[in-house]
């Protein structure tokens, strides 16, 4: 079985500033609590999430919205004054990567993502060199516009492709054909060569083994140095999940998803893609800088309607990091914003176990995995070497999928393809020696 964690995500993953009432009952109140020192709490990566679309995809669940009708000068102000907002109560005093995702973040007009990029130079650092991330829906409407948002400040572009097969790109419901996206590949490449991402997916209704390959082959010739692969989920509620429960539409077994996920890494191993994340591939060294960001456990912004962020309030006194929730609703979000300056909607107080637990889950991603260095950051009082002491963990060891030595933990090449098969007996045992280490100053966070 593949790991859920080939599925794509979002960062994508309340009101307390000062003198605000929160509308969260639950809201935890900051306490007594001593700023772990070392942490890099002054930085933090941005995700700006656009929320509306043409169309809904026949797959997607991700929060986003069909609507001819939007208000780009309240969008544009509302998404500076969040980013003035959220800079402001995490005194962050530098941005290290920013993030423009979706919904179709390439519908907004270039201006908007230059005002956003011109308020974070102007409320916290950002180098002339940081990494600035923009999703693109390759259509003809999205490659005429690459350039300007080039000139916005956009260094580096993710192609949502999905597939080079027309026939597939209509049953997922996309909105582009395979020579838009050979278009837009191209335009792309010419403004930011080497810095170009491709989204493909596969284990999608009717296909084979044989022809995955084929296609991937195909891609390889045209793409530039980082490819993303996900496996088609069937998420409830969507159309496409209706079509394969009514019998319309079939998928490819588990069996052969895997086969499909395991050719795919000795192809693209071949064309000199190095593996360095469980969906992601790169080649001279052009790895997502944002993204490892998340799976390193760093401090982001989430600004825009339902956005996801984690980092320490300490514009309010707080000292732990909190998992935030933007309202999902634009309409909703936008009348917050104008309001209060934001529109967090949840929050939620990383206890130390938690924090952990993100540690675990999101490093054991990672090709290199967790370094004995990283993980003493998060939890000075357990070593690596403690956490599988177990007999079950001990197991996974001796069978080659999990692998702890110097270096840290990490999962062999076979571990990584199963790597949701490893992490329930990880978080049990994390979960033993928190609840035994719950004294002050044995866990901490950042």
């Amino acid at each position: 079985m593949l790991p859920a964690a080939l599925r794509k995500c979002r960062a994508g993953p309340v009101r307390c500033l000062s003198g605000m009432a929160c509308r969260d009952s639950g809201c935890p109140v900051p306490g007594d609590r001593e700023e772990v020192p070392g942490l890099q709490r002054e930085e933090a990566s941005l995700y700006v999430h656009w929320p509306y679309c043409l169309r809904r995809c026949s797959y997607c669940n991700f929060n986003k919205y069909i609507s001819r009708s939007v208000n780009h000068v309240a969008m544009a102000t509302c998404l500076q004054r969040e980013t003035e907002t959220l800079l402001r109560l995490s005194r962050v005093s530098r941005i290290t990567s920013v993030f423009f995702g979706g919904g179709t973040p390439s519908l907004a007009p270039p201006s908007t993502i230059a005002a956003v990029l011109e308020t974070v130079a102007r409320h916290a650092g950002l180098q002339d060199d940081a990494e600035v991330t923009l999703e693109v829906n390759p259509t003809p409407v999205g490659v005429a516009k690459l350039e300007d948002f080039h000139q916005a400040g956009v260094n580096r572009f993710s192609i949502g492709v999905q597939s080079l097969r027309d026939e597939d790109l209509r049953i997922l419901g996309r909105d582009h054909n395979s020579q838009h996206a050979l278009r837009t590949l191209e335009e792309a490449q010419r403004l930011c060569p080497g810095h170009v991402s491709v989204d493909v997916i596969f284990g999608r209704p009717g296909q084979s083994v044989e022809s995955w390959e084929r296609e991937l082959e195909e891609l390889l010739l045209v793409c530039d140095d980082h490819v993303s692969l996900y496996q088609l989920t069937l998420e409830r509620g969507t159309h496409l999940f209706k079509q394969v429960q009514s019998g319309q539409l079939s998928v490819p077994s588990e069996d052969i998803t895997a086969h499909m996920y395991e050719s795919a890494r000795g192809i693209l191993g071949k064309r000199g893609f190095l593996q360095y994340e469980v969906s992601n591939f790169a080649r001279h060294g052009a790895v997502s800088s944002h993204n490892l960001g998340y799976w390193k456990a760093g401090q982001y912004l989430g600004v825009g309607p339902g956005a996801h962020g984690r980092f320490v309030p300490r514009g309010e006194g707080g000292v732990w990091r909190e998992a935030r929730t933007q309202t999902l609703e634009p309409d909703v979000w936008m009348r917050e914003v104008q309001r209060w300056g934001h529109g967090t909607r949840r929050r939620v107080e990383l206890i130390p176990a938690a924090l952990l637990e993100e540690v675990l889950v999101m490093g054991l991603r990672l090709t290199e995995g967790i370094s004995h260095q990283h993980w003493r950051r998060f939890s000075p009082g357990l070593e690596l070497e403690q956490l599988l002491g177990c007999a079950e963990l001990q197991e996974l060891q001796e069978r080659g999928l999990l692998i702890l030595d110097t270096r840290g933990l990490r999962c062999s090449w076979e571990g990584l393809a199963v790597l949701d098969s490893l992490l329930p007996p990880l978080l049990l045992e994390l979960l033993t020696h928190t609840r035994a280490r719950s004294e002050p100053g044995e866990l901490t966070t950042g």
